[in-house]
């Protein structure tokens, strides 16, 4: 069984009557706003309780991410046979190939993520960046791309990516912020190229209605997550699974009873 955690909205507010509901004004989220998984006890709607088959327990904790990406190729929604530039190695590259890119291009900084992104063979091309100085990395990535992507995903919550981002998309192309920024955090990009080159700038946020799509899509093995929870620790041993979290030297971590 797979609960889903994540968003509660309050379906009373101005924006959930007009069905927005990821802009609740009343919006909560377990493990942020409320009590979640750290918690002795916590409350969850029967109708968020989901079946699995083809799942390991460790493998079922990536449909959470996996339906925020299907959340964000909705708002996407981009043209069967379109180029992607995704900043990131998450789950949204695989998405991508199998929903119409021609051609799916990861730039991440090197470590595991990287390495298991090839090893899922989720792009087609990838760039791998130096966390010191990816300056060369970048020239030589707009280099062999002249006319840019179709698509830019930006999934590293980096203010500087997400300042640079902006320079790898196609005109008449689309920018997606998706990851995760600082309330300090700005940007500095061009009116004038937004306006001249017709890009569109989209914000993606979390997911409300995407799960059981992320559960039969995880369960039918099409989107390949075997080798993406690197580290299982038991229960007793949370503290030790934050270590490693924030060590950088895991992709996910799983708790387990």
């Amino acid at each position: 069984m797979l609960i889903q955690m994540g968003v509660r909205y309050c379906d009373t507010c101005f924006y959930c009557r007009r069905g927005q509901y990821l802009l609740c004004e009343n919006f909560e989220s377990l493990g942020v706003t409320k009590a979640g998984g750290f918690a002795e006890y916590v409350a969850i709607q029967s109708k968020k309780v989901y079946k699995i088959h083809n799942l390991s327990d460790e493998e079922a904790t990536l449909v959470e991410p996996a339906s925020c990406a299907i959340h964000g190729l909705d708002k996407l929604n981009p043209p069967v046979g379109f180029e992607a530039l995704i900043f990131g190695a998450g789950p949204t590259a695989q998405l991508l190939k199998l929903n119409g890119a021609s051609k799916v291009v990861i730039a991440a900084n090197k470590g595991i993520k990287m390495q298991i992104a090839r090893n899922l063979e989720a792009g087609d091309e990838y760039v791998e960046l130096d966390r010191e100085n990816p300056a060369p990395q970048w020239a030589k990535l707009k280099e062999e791309n002249k006319y840019g992507f179709d698509v830019v995903i930006e999934a590293t919550g980096s203010e500087q990516v997400a300042n640079d981002a902006i320079n790898f998309v196609r005109r008449g192309g689309s920018l997606m912020i998706y990851g995760v920024y600082a309330n300090s955090d700005r940007v500095h990009w061009s009116p004038a190229k937004i306006f001249g080159d017709e890009i569109k700038i989209i914000g993606s946020f979390a997911q409300t209605h995407c799960f059981p799509r992320a559960v039969a899509y995880l369960d039918s093995g099409k989107i390949k997550v075997k080798g993406m929870v690197t580290d299982v620790f038991s229960i007793k041993e949370f503290d030790k699974a934050l270590e490693k979290m924030k060590s950088k030297t895991a992709c996910k971590v799983a708790l387990k009873p």
